[in-house]
C-alpha cells in the first residue's frame, strides 16, 4: 500500500517550483529509475536544446557555403521523389508534434515542463525539415545530426514512458477523466510523431545520391553499371574522373563509418571470387597522391623558405608533415584519450560488480537489478570504447597512408631536380631505399605514434586508480617503474646507433643489387656471377645479419624489462600492502588491481616497440631531411624562353635560338676546374652545327650546359623555343614503342607515319610481335642498340621542337641506316632541316653537309668554321684531325650525296626500309621540309588517365601472384628454414609462460579466499614466495620464447630464404631479367626481405601468444563458469564466420598491395635513369602525374587492406562484449539463484573475459598478419624456384686447362630461337672460323648478327645443331668454363659503382702492373693520371656516369685486354669513340697483343671490318655470304658490295 501511495503521490508532472535544487537524479522509491524532475527538466529538454542549436548552426553554415559557391545538386526524378518523401514524413512528424504542443498548452500552468519539451521538439523538427532539404541537395552524405538524434531521442523517450507507466501517468485509469483523456491524446500524438521520425530516420540512412529502384538502390543515370551490377550493389557507386568506381566511404552515413559497413560489399565479393585490381575502389579525392603531394610539398617549401629567411637553421620535415596531415591525427589523439579513460573505467565497474557479489555475504545484499545494471553498464562502456578505438585507428592508418604517399611523391619530385653533385654521393639504390624503407618507417610510426603520449597517460591513470584502490602502497609500483625507465632509455640510445648502421648496410646491399640488375648482361657475358654474388652475400651475411642479431639482443633485453615490469609492479604493490596495510588483501582489491596491471602491461609492452620505432623513424627523418635539403639543378643555369612566353613570338628560320656568351661550366659546383671554359656559341634556327672532338673533350658536356644540367659559373645561356634531346645512351621507357615515340604529345597519325619512315623503323615494327604496340622491357632490353637509337631519335622528331640536341645518334646504327637517317632526318634535306640542330658526332663523313663545325679540345672551343674553310686551311687542327684519319678522300662523294634532295627511287632498291611509292615519298619529304605544325602536349589529367588505363591493360607479364589461402607448403618451408627444433622450443616456452601466468591468478584467488572476513592479510610469506617464483618464471619463459624466435629461428630463416632466392636469381637466364622490371626484383629483396627479417617473427610471436591467451581464457571460464561455454557455441560460430569472411579478402588485398607496389618502384627506377631526358623534353609534370597514378593504384589496394582490420575488430569486439556481458549476467544470476559463487572466482572470470575482447580481435588480426606476411615468404620462395641456366661447371666434362689453344669456332647446322613459342632467329648455320682469324659480321637490321653473339656465349641455348670450340661441343661444358674463355666488348658499355680496379677486374685475379698495362693500351691511363687522381682505386660513379660514353667503351676494351682470351667478340665496340682513338684501337687489335686471337666484329660501321680476314654477311637468320672482303667486293651482286656502296666506302675500298 505504501508503495502504491508513493506512486500516486508522484503521478502528476511536477511544477518547476516543486523540484528541489540541485535536482535529484535517482528516485528514492523506485529501483534504478530517474526522478520525474530530472527527466522533465534535464533528460528530455537538454538534448533537444543542443540539437536545436546544432541544427540551426548547420543550416546557416550550408546557406553561407552556398553563397560562396557550394553547388545545388539536382538529384533527378527518382532522387527528387525520395527527397519529397523525406519532407512529407518530416512534415507529418512536425504537424503531430505541433498538435501535441497545442494540447499541452491547456496544462501550461500546471506542467510547463511538458510544454517546454513539446515546444523544443516542434522547433527541432521544423529545423530538421529545412536541414534535410538542404542536405539532400548539397551533400553526398546523409545528415549526421538527424541520424544521431532519432535513436538517442527514442531511448530517452523510452525512459520517460517507463517512468510514466511506473508512476501511473499512463494507465487505463486515466481515461476516466477529461484531463486524462487529453493526456492520452497528447502522448498518442507524441508517439505518432516519433513513429514518423523513425520512418525519416530509415530514409535518411541512405545517401542522398542513391535512389529507390526495383532490385535495390542505384545511382541515377548509371545504366551501364546497372547492366553489369554484380554482388550486393557492389557496382552501385559513382565513377571518378578516371573511370574508376568511387569508394563508398565518400557517401557512407555515420553508422556505416562507425561500423565500417561500407566495406561489406567488398568482403562479400572477396568470398565469391579472387579479388583483382579491377575490383578496387578509387581513393577519395582528398587522399589522391596529387592532393597529398601538394599539401606536403607546400608545407615543406614553407620550411625551406624559413631557412632562407634566417628564421631557422634547418628545414624540419616533422613540422611539415604535421602541418600537412596533422588535423585528423589530432582528432585521433582526442579519441585515444577518450578510449584510454573508458578502458580504466572498466576496472572500476568490475570493482562495483565484486562489491555487489561480496554484498551477498552480508545482511544487506544489493538488489539484483543493481547487478544487472552493472553488467549492462560494462557492455555499453565496452562498445562505446570500441567505437572510439577504431575511429582512432582509422584516422591513424589514414594518416599513415597519407604520409607514405606524400613522402614518396616528394622524394620523386626531388629526384627529378637533384643536382649532379648530389647524385655523385647517392646511387639509385640509395634513393629507392628512401622510398621503400624510410618513407614506410615514418608512415608506420604514425599508425601507433599516439602511444608515445598515450602510454604514459595510461600508466598515470593506472597508478591513480591503484592509489584509490590500495592506497600509498601503489607508490612502490611507481618506484619499480622508475628503476626500469633509465635502463630502457640507455638501451634505446644504443639501439638508435645500431639502427643507423643497419640502414647504411641496407643501402649498401640495395646499391649492390641495383648495380647487378642494371648490368646483368655484362655480368652474364663475362661469367662474373659468383664475384658479384659474393659481394651481396658478404654485405648480407657478414654485416647485416650480425647487426640484426645485436639489435635483436638489445630489443630482447628491453622487452624483458618492459614485459616483466607489470608483474614486478604488482608484486611490489601487493607485498607492501600485505606487510603494511591494516586491511586484508581480498578479491575486491586483487582482481581490479590485476585488471589495472593488465591494462598497464599493454602500454608497457608496446611502449618499448614504439620507442624503437621512434628511434628508427628519427633516423629515417634525418636521412630524408638531408635528401630533401640537397642541392638541386640551378633553374637559372640557362634561360629557356618557351614559344608561349616569347615576347617576340615563335622563333622563325634564321632567328638566333641558342646563345652562349662567355660560358664556364662544371658538372659539380665544388669542382676547382671547369669542364668547359670560354664558350661562345650562337646557333640560328635552320642551322646544322656539328661538334667534334676526342673522347673526354667535352662534347656531351656542351649539350649538358645547354640543357641546364651543368653548373654555370660564368657567362649566360639563352635558348628560344622548345627543346628535344637525344642522349648518347638512348633511354627507353618500359612501355609500348608507340608511347616511347609519342612521349606525352597528342597522337597525330599522319605525322607519326612520316617519323617512322624517316627513322627507318618500318622494318623493325614489322618483325615485332605487336608492331608499334609491342611493349618493350625495362630500359628497352628487348630491343637492339640500333632500334633503341632510332626510337629515341623518332621521339625527338615527333616532339617537333625548335632546338635539337643530338648526342651521337648515328653511332649505334648500321652504316647504311645511318646514311638513311642523316639524309631523311638530320641533314640539309631531312625532316628537321628548318630546326636548329646541334649534333655531337664522331662520323667525319657527314661533316661536309653541316653548316658549321665546332671542334672542342679539353673543354675549350679550339676552332669553329665551315667544312670548306677548314679543309682549305691545312694548318688547322680540324684539317689535321680529318686528314690524319684519311677521310678527306670521301669528301667529294659525300658532298655530291648531300647537294641534291634524297633520291628515294634509287634508294628504294638498296634499302628495304623505305616504301615503294617514290613520287608520294618525295612529296612527303618536300611537304615536311617546308615546315611542321608544332606538337601539342597531352594534358596532365589525360596523361594520368592514360597511365591508369595502361596499368590495367598492360600486356607485359604481370608479377606472379598466388591465389587463395597460402599453401601449407609455404609454412612448412618456413618452419624448415627456421628449424623445427627452434620452433618447438619457442612453442614450449610460450605455452609454459602462459600456463604459469594463469597459475599466478589462481594462487592469488586462494590467498584472497583465506583473507576474506579477516581483519588483516594472512600467510604473507608463503603466498608472496609462491607468487614471486611463479610470476618471475612466467616472465622468463615468455621472454625466452621470443628470444628463441628472434635470435635463432628468425635470423636462420631470413638468411636461408634470402640466400636461396638470391642464388636462384643469379642463376636465372638473361631473358628473366629482360622480362622482369628491376623495381619488382628490388621490391622483393628490400621490402619482402625486410618483412622476413623483422616483421614476420614478431607477427608469429604475437599470434602464438594471443592464441595461448584465448585458450587460457576458455580454460578459466570452463573451470569457473561452465554455463558460459553455452554462449561460446553461437559466439564461436559467428566468430568463425567473421574470420572466414575477413581472411579471404584480407589475403588477396595484401597480395594486391604487394603486386601493385612494384610498378611504383619500377617507374621510380626508370625515372632516375632517364631524368636527363625527362628534363630535356620538359616533361617533369607528366612523369610526376604518372608516378601519382601508380601510387594511387597501390594505395587503392592498400587502403581497404588496412581498413578491413577495423571492420573485423568492431565485430569481434562486439562478440567479446557479448561474452563479457554473458559472464557478468551468469555471475549475477548464479548469486541470485544459489549464492554459491565467490568474488575471487568472479574476479578471475571477469578479468579474463575483459581481456578476451582484445584477445579475440588480436587473434584474427595476428592470424591475418601472419598470413599477410607469409606472402613475403611465399614470394621469396617463388624466386628461389626460378628456372635457371645450365650449370656453371660440369665436373665430368671439365675442359682442359689449356683449352682453347687455337680458338677455332665451328657451327654445325645450328639453329636458335628466343623462346619456345617464337620462330627461329638463326637457321641452319654452317660455317667454320679458323683460330686467329679476324671475321667481320654484317647485315641489315634483324639479320641475326647479335643473335650469333648470344649463341656463342650460350645466353640462348641451341634449338638444333651445335657450336664447337677447338673440337669441344660448348653445350656439354659448364657456362662459367665457356664464358671465361670468350671476351666481349659490348655495344652498351656497362660499368659498376666502385673503383677502376673493380671495374676492370672484379675477380681480383690480375696484378696492378697488368691492369696499368691494359689501361695504357686502351688510352685511359692519361685520363686517370690527370683527372682521377692517378690511382687504380679512383672512384667510378654508378653506371660510370663520371666517364664519357667513349671512355666507358675503352674501359670495356681494357677488360678484354686483361682477360687475354683466345676468342674476342666486338659488338660495335668503338661506336662512341672518336675516330682518332678508334683508329688507334684498331691498330692494337691488329697488333701483336691480339695475334692468334679469333676476333668476331659485329659491324655497324662497315669501315671497321674492311681489313678483316673474312666477312660473314647475315640475312634473315642465315649465312648469306662468307668469304674474304676482296672476293665479296669483286662480286657486284653480293650483299656486302651493296652495303659498302650504301656506306659511301666503295671508291675508298676500291
Amino acid at each position: 500500500m505504501s508503495t502504491q501511495a508513493a506512486f500516486r503521490a508522484s503521478a502528476h508532472i511536477p511544477l518547476i517550483a516543486e523540484c528541489p535544487w540541485p535536482i535529484r537524479i535517482i528516485a528514492k522509491h523506485r529501483d534504478l529509475d530517474f526522478t520525474t524532475c530530472f527527466e522533465h527538466l534535464v533528460l528530455l529538454p537538454a538534448p533537444l536544446l543542443v540539437v536545436l542549436i546544432a541544427g540551426i548552426a548547420q543550416t546557416i553554415s550550408i546557406s553561407r557555403r552556398r553563397k560562396r559557391g557550394l553547388s545545388w545538386i539536382d538529384r533527378g526524378t527518382a532522387g527528387e521523389k525520395v527527397g519529397w518523401a523525406k519532407m512529407a514524413v518530416l512534415g507529418m512528424s512536425t504537424l503531430l508534434s505541433g498538435a501535441a504542443l497545442g494540447l499541452s498548452l491547456g496544462t501550461l500552468r500546471k506542467s510547463p515542463s511538458s510544454s517546454l519539451h513539446y515546444a523544443l521538439l516542434f522547433l527541432v523538427l521544423l529545423v530538421f525539415t529545412h536541414l534535410t532539404w538542404l542536405n539532400h541537395h548539397t551533400s553526398r552524405r546523409s545528415a549526421n545530426l538527424i541520424l544521431l538524434f532519432w535513436p538517442l531521442y527514442i531511448l530517452i523517450s523510452a525512459v520517460r514512458v517507463r517512468t510514466m507507466i511506473l508512476t501511473g501517468q499512463l494507465s487505463l485509469d486515466i481515461t476516466n477523466s477529461a484531463t486524462g483523456r487529453v493526456t492520452l491524446a497528447r502522448e498518442s500524438l507524441w508517439f505518432a510523431s516519433a513513429g514518423f521520425g523513425l520512418i525519416e530516420f530509415v530514409l535518411e540512412l541512405y545517401s542522398p545520391e542513391k535512389r529507390w529502384k526495383s532490385g535495390g538502390i542505384k545511382l541515377p543515370d548509371d545504366d551501364e553499371d546497372e547492366a553489369r551490377d554484380t554482388v550486393d550493389g557492389y557496382r552501385s557507386m559513382g565513377k571518378n574522373e578516371y573511370g574508376d568506381v568511387e569508394s563508398p566511404v565518400v557517401s557512407a552515413n555515420i553508422y556505416e563509418r562507425l561500423t565500417f559497413s561500407w566495406l561489406t560489399p567488398l568482403l562479400s565479393l572477396g568470398t565469391r571470387k579472387f579479388l583483382g585490381e579491377e575490383d578496387m575502389w578509387s581513393l577519395p579525392s582528398e587522399d589522391s597522391a596529387e592532393a597529398l603531394s601538394n599539401r606536403l610539398s607546400s608545407a615543406w617549401d614553407r620550411q625551406v623558405q624559413m631557412v632562407k629567411d634566417g628564421k631557422k637553421k634547418k628545414a624540419n620535415l616533422k613540422f611539415a608533415i604535421a602541418r600537412a596531415y596533422g588535423g585528423p591525427y589530432l582528432v585521433a589523439g582526442i579519441l585515444k584519450a577518450g578510449y584510454d579513460s573508458l578502458s580504466f573505467l572498466q576496472p572500476q565497474i568490475l570493482r562495483l560488480l565484486l562489491r555487489y557479489v561480496n554484498s551477498y555475504g552480508t545482511d544487506h545484499p544489493l538488489p539484483p537489478v543493481a547487478g544487472f545494471s552493472i553488467a549492462i553498464l560494462m557492455f555499453v562502456v565496452a562498445n562505446i570504447a570500441t567505437a572510439m578505438l577504431h575511429q582512432y585507428f582509422d584516422r591513424c592508418f589514414t594518416t599513415a597512408m597519407r604520409i607514405k604517399s606524400g613522402l614518396i611523391t616528394l622524394i620523386y619530385r626531388k629526384s627529378i631536380r637533384l643536382s649532379n653533385g648530389e647524385k655523385t654521393g647517392r646511387t639509385s639504390g640509395d634513393i629507392v631505399n628512401l622510398q621503400s624503407v624510410d618513407a614506410v618507417r615514418i608512415a608506420d610510426l604514425s599508425q601507433y605514434g599516439h602511444i608515445a603520449w598515450s602510454g604514459p597517460f595510461q600508466i598515470i591513470l593506472a597508478f591513480i586508480s591503484l592509489f584509490n584502490l590500495v592506497g600509498w602502497q601503489a607508490l612502490m609500483g611507481i618506484g619499480v617503474m622508475a628503476l626500469s625507465l633509465p635502463i630502457n632509455t640507455m638501451i634505446g640510445k644504443i639501439n638508435k646507433r645500431y639502427q643507423r648502421k643497419l640502414m647504411k648496410i641496407k643501402d649498401l646491399r640495395s646499391r649492390l643489387m641495383t648495380e647487378i640488375l642494371n648490368n646483368i648482361k655484362s655480368i652474364k657475358l663475362y661469367g662474373w656471377e659468383q664475384a658479384f654474388a659474393d659481394k651481396v652475400l658478404d654485405a648480407r651475411n657478414e654485416q647485416e645479419i650480425p647487426l640484426l642479431r645485436t639489435i635483436n639482443i638489445l630489443q630482447s633485453v628491453s622487452n624483458f624489462f618492459w614485459q616483466s615490469t607489470p608483474f614486478f609492479v604488482a608484486f611490489a604493490t601487493f607485498a607492501t600492502f600485505a606487510a603494511t596495510s591494516d586491511r586484508a588483501l581480498t578479491s575486491e582489491i586483487i582482481f581490479p588491481a590485476i585488471s589495472l596491471f593488465q591494462l598497464l602491461s599493454f602500454p608497457m609492452a608496446v611502449f618499448a616497440n614504439i620507442i624503437n620505432s621512434i628511434i628508427e623513424a628519427s633516423v629515417s627523418v634525418g636521412r630524408l631531411e638531408d635528401f630533401l635539403a640537397a642541392d638541386e639543378l640551378d633553374p637559372k643555369a640557362r634561360n629557356l624562353i618557351l614559344p608561349s612566353q616569347d615576347p617576340n613570338g615563335e622563333p622563325q628560320v634564321g632567328d638566333e635560338v641558342v646563345t652562349i656568351k662567355g660560358g664556364e661550366f662544371r658538372w659539380l659546383a665544388s669542382s676547382t676546374e671547369a669542364i668547359l671554359q670560354d664558350i661562345d656559341l650562337k646557333v640560328r634556327k635552320g642551322d646544322l652545327l656539328a661538334i667534334i672532338g676526342r673522347v673526354g673533350d667535352g662534347k656531351s658536356s656542351l649539350l649538358g650546359a645547354l640543357l641546364g644540367e651543368m653548373t654555370r659559373s660564368e657567362g649566360n645561356v639563352t635558348l628560344r623555343g622548345n627543346v628535344a634531346y637525344f642522349p648518347q645512351n638512348p633511354w627507353i621507357l618500359s612501355a609500348t614503342v608507340k608511347d616511347n615515340i609519342i612521349f606525352g604529345h597528342r597522337f597525330d597519325p599522319v605525322f607519326y607515319d612520316k617519323v617512322l619512315d624517316a627513322c627507318a623503323l618500318r622494318q623493325d615494327l614489322a618483325v615485332l610481335p605487336s608492331g608499334d604496340m609491342t611493349e618493350v622491357g625495362e630500359k628497352g632490353v628487348s630491343l637492339s642498340g640500333g632500334q633503341k637509337a632510332r626510337i629515341g631519335l623518332a621521339r625527338a622528331c615527333y616532339a617537333r621542337a625548335d632546338i635539337y640536341l643530338l648526342d651521337d645518334p648515328l653511332s649505334a646504327v648500321d652504316a647504311h641506316v645511318g646514311r638513311h637517317i642523316f639524309d631523311r632526318v638530320i641533314g640539309p634535306n631531312g625532316l628537321l632541316k628548318q630546326k636548329a640542330r646541334i649534333l655531337c658526332t664522331n662520323a667525319v663523313n657527314f661533316l661536309p653537309q653541316t653548316d658549321d663545325i665546332v671542334m672542342l679540345r679539353r673543354g675549350i672551343i679550339l676552332q669553329r668554321g665551315t667544312y670548306d674553310v677548314a679543309m682549305r686551311d691545312t694548318s688547322s687542327e680540324l684539317y689535321k684531325l680529318i686528314a690524319g684519319l684519311g677521310k678527306q678522300s670521301a669528301r667529294s662523294e659525300e658532298t655530291s650525296g648531300a647537294a641534291t634532295p634524297v633520291d628515294v627511287e634509287s634508294d628504294k632498291e638498296e634499302d628495304g626500309v623505305v616504301d615503294t611509292d617514290s613520287m608520294e615519298k618525295r612529296q612527303v619529304i618536300r611537304r615536311l621540309s617546308s615546315g611542321m605544325r608544332r606538337a601539342s602536349t597531352v594534358s596532365i589529367r589525360q596523361s594520368k588517365r592514360d597511365a591508369l588505363k595502361d596499368l590495367r591493360e598492360s600486356a607485359k607479364p604481370k608479377e606472379h601472384s598466388e591465389k587463395g589461402s597460402v599453401k601449407i607448403d609455404v609454412y612448412r618451408n618456413y618452419i624448415n628454414a627456421a628449424s623445427k627444433l627452434g620452433v618447438s622450443l619457442f612453442l614450449i616456452f610460450m605455452i609454459a609462460g602462459q600456463g604459469l601466468s594463469i597459475t599466478v591468478n589462481f594462487v592469488l584467488r586462494a590467498w584472497a579466499r583465506l583473507n576474506t572476513g579477516q581483519s588483516e592479510t594472512v600467510q604473507v610469506g608463503k603466498y608472496l614466495t609462491i607468487y614471486a617464483l611463479i610470476g618471475t618464471s612466467s616472465s622468463v619463459f615468455a621472454v625466452s620464447s621470443v628470444v628463441i624466435l628472434k635470435l635463432y629461428c628468425g635470423l636462420r630463416s631470413s638468411r636461408f630464404l634470402h640466400d636461396k632466392a638470391f642464388r636462384a636469381l643469379m642463376k636465372s637466364p638473361l631473358s628473366f631479367f629482360e622480362l622482369t622490371p628491376t623495381g619488382r626484383v628490388l621490391n622483393l629483396f628490400s621490402r619482402d626481405v625486410f618483412v622476413v627479417d623483422e616483421v614476420m617473427v614478431m607477427a608469429l610471436a604475437g599470434f602464438v601468444r594471443t592464441a595461448a591467451s584465448v585458450v587460457a581464457t576458455v580454460v578459466v571460464i570452463a573451470v569457473g563458469a561452465p554455463t558460459v561455454l553455452l554462449v561460446f557455441i553461437p559466439l564461436g560460430y559467428l566468430y568463425r564466420q567473421v574470420q572466414k569472411f575477413y581472411l579471404a579478402t584480407s589475403r588477396e588485398l595484401k597480395r594486391l598491395d604487394a603486386v601493385s607496389r612494384s610498378p611504383v618502384f619500377s617507374f621510380f627506377g626508370e625515372t632516375l635513369a632517364g631524368a636527363g631526358v625527362i628534363r630535356g623534353f620538359n616533361q617533369q609534370r607528366r612523369f610526376i602525374a604518372n608516378n601519382e597514378a601508380r601510387l594511387d593504384r597501390n594505395q587503392a589496394c592498400y587502403m581497404p587492406a588496412m581498413t578491413i582490420n577495423r571492420w573485423l575488430a568492431v565485430r569481434l569486439e562486439l562478440l567479446g562484449s557479448c561474452l563479457m556481458f554473458s559472464t557478468a549476467l551468469v555471475s549475477v544470476y548464479a548469486l541470485k539463484v544459489s549464492n554459491n559463487i565467490d568474488s575471487g572466482l568472479v574476479g578471475i572470470l571477469m578479468t579474463y573475459t575483459i581481456s578476451v575482447t582484445g584477445s579475440l580481435n588480436w587473434l584474427v588480426r595476428s592470424a591475418s598478419e601472419v598470413e599477410q606476411n607469409i606472402v613475403s615468404v611465399e614470394r621469396i620462395l617463388n624466386y628461389s624456384e626460378l628456372p635457371g641456366e645450365a650449370a656453371a661447371e660440369v665436373p665430368e666434362n671439365k675442359p682442359p686447362q689449356s683449352w682453347p689453344q687455337n680458338g677455332t669456332i665451328e657451327f654445325e647446322h645450328f639453329a636458335m630461337r628466343y623462346r619456345a613459342d617464337l620462330d627461329l632467329v638463326l637457321k641452319d648455320i654452317c660455317l667454320k672460323i679458323d683460330g686467329g682469324q679476324r671475321v667481320g659480321v654484317c647485315g641489315r637490321t634483324g639479320a641475326g648478327k647479335s643473335s650469333l653473339t648470344l649463341a656463342v656465349f650460350r645466353i640462348l641455348e641451341a634449338s638444333a645443331g651445335k657450336i664447337s670450340i677447338d673440337g669441344i661441343d660448348i653445350s656439354t661444358i659448364g657456362l662459367h668454363d665457356l664464358r671465361s674463355i670468350v671476351s666481349i666488348i659490348p655495344q652498351d658499355p656497362q660499368l659498376f659503382e666502385g673503383t677502376i680496379r673493380s671495374n676492370i677486374d672484379p675477380t681480383n685475379a690480375a696484378s696492378d702492373a697488368e691492369i696499368w698495362q691494359a689501361l695504357t693500351q686502351s688510352y685511359l691511363k692519361d685520363h686517370i693520371m690527370s683527372n682521377m687522381g692517378g690511382s687504380l682505386d679512383a672512384e667510378v660513379s654508378e653506371g660510370g656516369s663520371n666517364l664519357s660514353a667513349g671512355q666507358r667503351q675503352l674501359v670495356c676494351f681494357a677488360r678484354a685486354l686483361l682477360r687475354k682470351t683466345k676468342i674476342l667478340v666486338l659488338d660495335e665496340a668503338t661506336s662512341s669513340i672518336d675516330l682518332e682513338t678508334d683508329e688507334a684501337v684498331q691498330q692494337i687489335l691488329r697488333g701483336p697483343d691480339f695475334k692468334g686471337v679469333t676476333t668476331l666484329t659485329i659491324a655497324h660501321r662497315i669501315n671497321t671490318i674492311m681489313d678483316s680476314d673474312r666477312v660473314l654477311v647475315m640475312s634473315d637468320g642465315k649465312v648469306s655470304e662468307f668469304d674474304t672482303p676482296e672476293k665479296l667486293l669483286g662480286d657486284t651482286s653480293s650483299v656486302f658490295h651493296s652495303l659498302v656502296a650504301e656506306a659511301g666506302l666503295l671508291k675508298e675500298s676500291s
